[in-house]
């Protein structure tokens, strides 16, 4: 059943951040990056990231990076504004759209010279996948803006996961959680469309190699070399 109320969307929003941060309080999480560090406090001054996260995973990620400084691109669905709310409820700002709908309005909202936040946080393959194939929108963002991409990977041992498209991953309580980011991104000024595949598979590549990563750490324990 759907959600079409905003105030039941809110509060819905609110209960699940409360339940999410008690669950998050008692998971073993550990992040590391494989490069640079990406903590919004730590990026230099200047310097304005998008953050790259599959849909599945998109919930660990904004419990501990979210902040002020970030706005998340959700889709105008039903769906998507019970997790926009949820990111509201977070203290991060929102912007809707995606690449079905809204697209030019999200986008331009993105680039506008009055953009209020400092970084985004994006799910490439959503709203609705395929499951974990970086869509080419991320990287026209980046090369409209001149934000640098940053792949994160997500792990959970033994998780839980939802009948959704996106296997939406849940950890179990008093587990490993495991997050990962690599080195940025950038991406050319001005890319044509024709010119976006390739930065669209680097970034792909990224992305399968944290995940397999990060998941291989929670689940063992070890971090391979």
């Amino acid at each position: 059943m759907k959600i079409r109320n905003r105030r039941l969307i809110a509060a819905a929003g609110w209960l699940a951040t409360r339940a999410a941060r008690g669950l998050f309080r008692t998971l073993r999480f550990e992040y590391r990056p494989l490069g640079p560090a990406c903590n919004p406090d730590r990026v230099p001054p200047g310097e304005r990231l998008i953050y790259c996260i599959w849909h599945e995973n998109l919930l660990l990620p904004a419990l501990y990076f979210g902040c002020p400084q970030i706005a998340v691109l959700i889709s105008k669905h039903a769906d998507g504004q019970l997790l926009g709310s949820l990111v509201t409820a977070m203290g991060m700002g929102m912007v809707c759209g995606s690449t079905n709908r809204g697209g030019v309005e999200a986008v331009r909202r993105l680039i506008g010279e009055h953009n209020p936040w400092r970084h985004l946080a994006v799910t490439p393959d959503g709203p609705r996948g395929p499951r974990r194939v970086v869509q080419p929108g991320i990287v026209y963002v980046a090369s409209r803006t001149g934000m640098k991409i940053v792949p994160a990977g997500v792990g959970y041992r033994r998780p839980w996961r939802a009948g959704s498209w996106d296997k939406f991953a849940v950890p179990r309580p008093f587990t490993r959680a495991r997050c990962l980011t690599a080195e940025p991104v950038a991406v050319p000024d001005g890319l044509k469309a024709a010119e976006l595949e390739p930065y669209r598979l680097r970034v792909q590549a990224e992305m399968d190699r944290l995940g397999a990563l990060a998941e291989d750490w929670a689940e063992t324990g070890r971090l391979a070399p």
